[in-house]
């Protein structure tokens, strides 16, 4: 049988069309009067997270500004005690153990200078001493015959240059034998009261990790860093890096898992950055152990140095 035809001139069944005016299906909406969940604190030694990497976005120099100042203060929270880590009595003391520092430690100096300033207290008396009597005194501290040659040649000098006394003055210091820029602002800033910036291998190191300079030279370094802070800050600022530069931040494996300041450092991730491994790195009174000087100032919070030969 065959099927039925369709009507000639008949229409294909057209689509039910959409209502008008009907508007799309909206989106659920958030309950009214729903907070946003806030974000998750770090937990409790959780490993700070660095600054931005250079490269990301280049720093201006005012930010940079701003960054270096913001570290400043923070070291300042954190070392409110910090010090010359050399023990003196007077600029003729302390200008004679910041030659001897060259090439050893601060302690080793300390643990040095006290037979030596019994046997030559004033310059008339070291300028006068036997060079072999003085090069055994200080045999401790290493080159002890180049240095020897120093601090009679600087008491010479100032027994009769400067009737005994240790002058004020950069421009005075820096003509006395083995006395450079470096040993200069130590002795102005310490025992005159004249601001001045300390560029020694840790105060370059920190800065140039911080991105505060790119330059290597003593002198360059010392201006680059003069211009970012107030003059008033220069002999604090110097041993507030000094101090986080011996503590935390060292020069093979800085301890970046227990640096307060990680946050603002570009250099975070050169060293350990698991903070119980980072905290095993920390030196002196941050590592709980003895600091450099055996009679530090009265707010200093760790243990005295050691004498000669107990350590």
């Amino acid at each position: 049988m065959s099927k039925p035809k369709a009507k000639s001139g008949a229409k294909p069944a057209a689509k039910p069309k959409a209502k008008s005016g009907a508007k799309p299906a909206a989106k659920p909406k958030a309950k009214s009067g729903a907070k946003p969940k806030p974000e998750a604190e770090p937990k409790a030694g959780a490993t700070p997270k660095a600054a931005p990497k250079p490269g990301s976005k280049p720093e201006s120099h005012l930010a940079m500004v701003r960054r270096a100042r913001r570290i400043n203060r923070e070291l300042a929270e954190l070392y409110p005690y910090a010090h010359p880590e050399l023990d003196f009595r007077n600029a003729f003391e302390l200008l004679v153990a910041t030659v001897l520092s060259a090439q050893t430690t601060d302690l080793r100096v300390n643990q040095t200078t006290p037979a030596l300033f019994a046997a030559y207290p004033t310059p008339e008396d070291m300028a006068a001493a036997v060079p072999e009597e003085m090069e055994e005194l200080i045999r401790p501290t290493g080159f002890f015959r180049a240095k020897t040659k120093s601090l009679m040649g600087l008491s010479v000098a100032l027994r009769d240059n400067f009737g005994g006394e240790v002058p004020g003055r950069l421009a005075d210091l820096v003509t006395l034998p083995g006395v450079g820029r470096k040993t200069a602002n130590v002795v102005l800033g310490n025992a005159f009261g004249v601001p001045g910036i300390t560029v020694d291998t840790h105060f370059g190191r920190l800065v140039r990790r911080w991105k505060w300079t790119e330059q290597e030279d003593p002198v360059k370094v010392e201006a680059d860093v003069a211009a970012i802070f107030p003059k008033s800050e220069w002999t604090m600022l110097s041993h507030r890096v000094v101090f986080h530069g011996r503590r935390i931040c060292h020069a093979r494996k800085p301890a970046c898992g227990a640096c307060p300041i990680a946050p603002l450092c570009p250099a975070y991730g050169e060293g350990e950055t698991d903070p119980e491994k980072a905290r095993k790195l920390l030196k002196y009174e941050m590592g709980g152990r003895p600091g450099q000087r055996l009679s530090p100032p009265p707010d200093y919070p760790g243990a005295p140095a050691p004498a000669l030969g107990a350590d």
